[in-house]
């Protein structure tokens, strides 16, 4: 019996949080044993990189090389993947939580009759049944859920696990389905993308702005923090609203949710919705003059301070240690 774990991958890598849901099938299978982990991926992608998703904890990965699942339709992944659950005997698909993840995960516990929990936080408890735990209310709570069917579907919150990287390469196996034309009548005409060196869905680090930046001409410091740190910058809606920085930059509960590892918020009050989109950040440092600003109160480490003074002091300390 083995897992299985659906993983993404764009422009040639496959995605962070796909390797973290990875390393969660490993400690699960670890921990169950439930067999060995396998990894599935859809479309074109370099063997190369799809053996680097053994470091993660996988022993080996089911390519599905066809050009036709390029462009992400859900119904051409759902059945390939239920294909491949098949094939290889299992009885959990381990996936991350994401836009695509969120549609193919419903449709496939649909074809598979399995048991779906979303925004999974911790190893299930299976003393008595199969207990998991899951991030709700935008962060501000957890739900136990018990799955009481055979097969299981469990959607990973990113940043909920660590990300194992000390696995061996993983074997690399080139399969071709028969996946009927009916799963490929949906047509995608156009995709836009947000821009940027680190795209903000998937960025380990963060700097965001706030009013408290005054206007769009100072956004250079915010950047140039960024550039400093591998970041993606991102903004309040307040700021995009009024034009400072693009809608796709807007972070918050309307926004883009972010989990990075370090956000950093500058000139922003902290509005419960803000908040709600970055409640998931390991660590929230937040840099605001007014020292009773809400955001405080949700944040790791602050700096009382005026952002135009204490910005340049801190690219220039992260240059230093670089």
């Amino acid at each position: 019996m083995s897992v299985l774990v659906y993983i993404e991958h764009a422009d040639g890598s496959v995605k962070k949080n796909s390797l973290e849901a990875v390393s969660y099938a490993k400690a699960l299978s670890d921990k169950q044993g439930e067999g060995e982990v396998i990894a599935v991926a859809l479309g074109s992608v370099a063997q190369e990189e799809l053996v680097k998703v053994g470091h993660a904890g996988a022993s080996k990965v089911v390519h599905v090389n066809d050009e036709k699942l390029n462009a992400g339709i859900i119904q051409a992944h759902s059945e390939a993947l239920a294909q491949v659950y098949g094939k290889v005997g299992a009885k959990t698909l381990i996936l991350a939580k994401s836009s695509l993840g969120d549609a193919v995960a419903a449709r496939l516990a649909v074809k598979l009759n399995a048991g779906l929990v979303s925004n999974v936080v911790e190893l299930p408890v299976t003393a008595s049944g199969y207990k998991v735990k899951r991030s709700i209310y935008t962060g501000k709570a957890f739900a136990e859920t018990i799955v009481n069917k055979e097969h299981k579907i469990l959607a990973v919150k990113k940043n909920a696990v660590d990300l194992k990287t000390d696995g061996s390469d993983a074997a690399v196996e080139t399969v071709t389905l028969d996946i009927h034309a009916e799963n490929f009548a949906t047509k995608i005409t156009s995709t836009d993308k947000a821009k940027g060196d680190v795209l903000l869905p998937e960025a380990d680090i963060v700097v965001s702005g706030g009013r408290g930046m005054k206007g769009p001409e100072n956004w250079g410091m915010i950047e140039d923090l960024a550039k400093e740190l591998g970041a993606a910058t991102g903004c309040s809606k307040p700021v995009s609203d009024i034009g400072w920085r693009p809608h796709h930059e807007h972070v918050g509960q309307t926004g883009v949710k972010v989990a990075p590892s370090l956000y950093i918020a500058v000139g922003i009050s902290g509005a419960i919705q803000h908040l709600a989109g970055v409640n998931s950040s390991k660590c929230i440092v937040v840099i605001n003059k007014d020292a009773d600003a809400p955001f405080f109160k949700a944040a790791d480490y602050g700096i009382v301070g005026d952002a135009f003074e204490v910005l340049p002091k801190l690219t220039e300390a992260v240059k230093a240690l670089k």
